[in-house]
């Protein structure tokens, strides 16, 4: 079992996921990494309320668009309207252990959060708070295709399942994609058929309850770029070659 002094002293770190990788014990680096792979994001105040860890889905989550702000290691929200609650919602969970769901920013763009307190360890003046970032989406597209290469669906099934999951009528996938409304409601009876779906809200619904998955290739050093081929010789080149050579 995993104890809890393995993991490196995160709040003495700079915002570095690799630093505090490289100094943690291999069992913590085996919980980083499983953190890492979860398509929630996760973010760790410390217990002077400052972020001293966040995971990969959350770093890429909280981006311009996000009730969120984190400017440094503080985290702010990006509406006033949105700053009474957050400082109460973590004020609470700090202070008096109080767990709760948070609905930040506007209509467009409304995200909820769970805010959860953890027990202060020892040498801790207080408890850190975790915020488990909500989706900003139903179904991500990364498991609606890996759930459409499982069932054998072809890629213009796959779009119309991307397009019922995003809530989209069969009228406007038809538009989207420019196809006939005959053509799409053809699809979604394959699709029902091939993935045992009753209806299309059981088909979502099945979606939606997949567990996310985060693409292999973040964070991912870039690939070296490859070599230029040399022009293939026919006979008489290679056959000239090899008596210079000789």
């Amino acid at each position: 079992m995993l104890d809890a002094f393995d993991l490196p002293n995160l709040t003495s770190l700079p915002r570095s996921s690799a630093l505090a990788f490289d100094q943690a014990t291999p069992p913590a680096r085996r919980l980083l990494q499983m953190v890492d792979e979860l398509d929630y994001g996760i973010v760790l105040l410390n217990d002077e309320g400052l972020v001293c860890q966040a995971n990969r889905a959350a770093r890429r989550e909280l981006d311009a668009q996000h009730p969120l702000l984190l400017i440094g290691n503080e985290l702010r929200a990006r509406h006033p309207h949105d700053l009474l609650s957050l400082r109460d919602a973590l004020t609470g969970a700090a202070q008096r252990g109080l767990r709760r769901l948070l609905c930040l920013g506007s209509d467009e763009l409304r995200v909820t959060l769970a805010v959860v307190p953890l027990a202060a360890l020892p040498g801790e003046a207080g408890r850190c708070v975790m915020l488990v970032l909500g989706k900003r989406q139903v179904c991500e597209e990364l498991t609606v295709e890996w759930f459409a290469r499982a069932h054998g669906l072809t890629l213009a099934e796959t779009a119309v399942v991307k397009g019922l999951c995003a809530d989209l009528t069969p009228h406007e996938i038809a538009l989207r994609q420019g196809v006939g409304l005959a053509t799409i409601r053809t699809q979604i009876g394959s699709v029902r058929a091939k993935t045992r779906s009753p209806s299309i809200r059981a088909l979502v619904r099945q979606v939606a309850m997949l567990p996310p998955l985060v693409s292999a290739l973040q964070g991912l050093a870039p690939l070296p770029a490859p070599r230029p081929l040399r022009p293939a010789l026919d006979r008489p080149q290679r056959e000239q070659r090899t008596a210079l050579a000789a």
